[in-house]
């Protein structure tokens, strides 16, 4: 009878895989857990606070808080899904995920990522016609027409998911269940998965690379006309109102899309590297925790809201 190597396991006999991350002894085995811990509570008190004052506060029932509260809401799924696994692995001192659970993860993170893009190019959308086309905003971006484009983005991201959930899943299994990732990651899945054809491995990845960059060339074009008509502007109260509102959605945009590209088409190795687990923290965990800071920094009507909020006086006009 032939050994297996240790982690060595066969796809019809496989329950889990074994999520080789952080270490989950020693030293660092309880700081990860601990400042895990302390970036998921962060960025569920600030998300989970755009949630709240976007709903609850009548100034903010506007296309653009719409889009952010679902954005902070699409965050909260995003880092929901890989953090809290992570901490309970390294508290029960375990690193392993069973393969459904594996699966769920894929399909979960990917969907709150590509409905996360779609939404970030309908928020430009929204710039664009409020800065380019002012007179007509209300019935560009009327209230229907803004479900319809969030209705869409879930759509979209639901559709990706599940394409490149099926197109991973359904490659055959090399032999090794040992994933070097604190999550399960398309990347590190296809790393331990064969297949004759290796178009079969590239399909999903690069049908979701082409739409994110149609995506990206989008929002630049968007920018281009909105910062043109920027410079219109006589006003340099007008115009820094614009940019309090446009440079944080764009600078959101090129850290969620450089970080996920650069760890979804950069090759992958069968050995751990430090690289991968801060790139892929850079598209899953980093953006929802700064997200939050980064639209409510310079954006006064948000900080005027907090203060209404703490006040009770939200629920006035």
């Amino acid at each position: 009878m032939q050994m297996m190597a240790p982690g060595v396991t066969n796809l019809t006999v496989m329950t889990e895989f074994v999520l080789l991350g952080f270490p989950t002894h020693g030293t660092m085995g309880f700081l990860h857990p601990l400042l895990f811990f302390l970036v998921y509570l962060c960025a569920l008190l600030g998300n989970g606070l755009i949630v709240l004052i976007t709903t609850l506060d009548q100034h903010l029932h506007t296309p653009m808080y719409f889009f952010l509260r679902n954005l902070s809401f699409t965050d909260l799924c995003l880092i929901s899904v890989t953090v809290p696994k992570s901490i309970a692995n390294s508290l029960r001192h375990s690193s392993s995920i069973s393969f459904p659970g594996c699966v769920v993860q894929v399909f979960m993170m990917v969907m709150s990522a590509g409905t996360e893009m779609h939404l970030l190019t309908v928020m430009s959308l929204d710039r664009y016609a409020a800065i380019c086309h002012p007179l007509h905003y209300d019935v560009i971006m009327s209230r229907d027409r803004c479900v319809q484009l969030t209705a869409v983005s879930w759509l979209g991201g639901g559709i990706i998911s599940v394409m490149n959930t099926a197109g991973t899943f359904s490659l055959s299994h090399c032999g090794s269940n040992v994933v070097h990732q604190f999550f399960c990651d398309i990347p590190q899945l296809l790393a331990i998965f064969c297949s004759e054809n290796v178009m079969n491995k590239l399909v999903p990845i690069l049908i979701s690379a082409v739409l994110s960059i149609c995506y990206f060339i989008f929002i630049i074009i968007s920018y281009v006309h909105i910062f043109s008509a920027v410079r219109k502007i006589p006003s340099t109260e007008g115009k820094a109102k614009v940019y309090s509102t446009c440079l944080p959605h764009l600078l959101v945009v090129v850290l969620f899309l450089s970080t996920g590209c650069f760890a979804y088409l950069k090759p992958t190795s069968g050995t751990p590297s430090t690289s991968d687990l801060v790139i892929s923290m850079f598209y899953t965990v980093v953006p929802p925790t700064f997200n939050p800071v980064i639209y409510s920094l310079r954006n006064q009507a948000l900080k005027t809201a907090v203060g209404r909020l703490i006040k009770g006086q939200y629920y006035k006009k």
